[in-house]
């Protein structure tokens, strides 16, 4: 499930992504899905699909829809991470800039004292 799960993160695809490449039987070797009879339908993960027909392709393509789904809801997800993480360096370096300008005021201080 480890290597499933690093291979599913790489391409983007979260856990549920992981679980099913992983129900797929997904080779991370040959980085491609293991034979099976059903493999021209999508990989044989289910009893419709196994059927094959009009009810297995509309499976796998409400499955491809809903990932599709979820990937643009973790990329939503992760540029709003990204943008609060900027805001907050961005108040970070505001904060330090006033620092700076505190000690750079208690140095001018000292040194005006010892000129005196």
């Amino acid at each position: 499930m480890a290597c499933t799960a690093v291979a599913a993160t790489r391409l983007g695809l979260g856990l549920w992504g992981a679980r099913t490449m992983q129900a797929r039987g997904y080779n991370l070797e040959s980085r491609q899905f293991s034979s099976s009879p059903v493999d021209d339908i999508g990989g044989g993960a289910g009893a419709i699909r196994d059927a094959g027909g009009a009810f297995g392709k509309r499976e796998k393509a409400e499955e491809d829809r809903y990932f599709r789904e979820k990937s643009r809801e973790q990329l939503a997800s992760l540029r709003k991470h990204h943008q609060e993480e900027i805001m907050h360096h961005e108040k970070e370096i505001q904060r330090l800039q006033k620092e700076i300008e505190r000690h750079k005021s208690k140095m001018k201080k000292l040194k005006e004292h010892h000129d005196d």
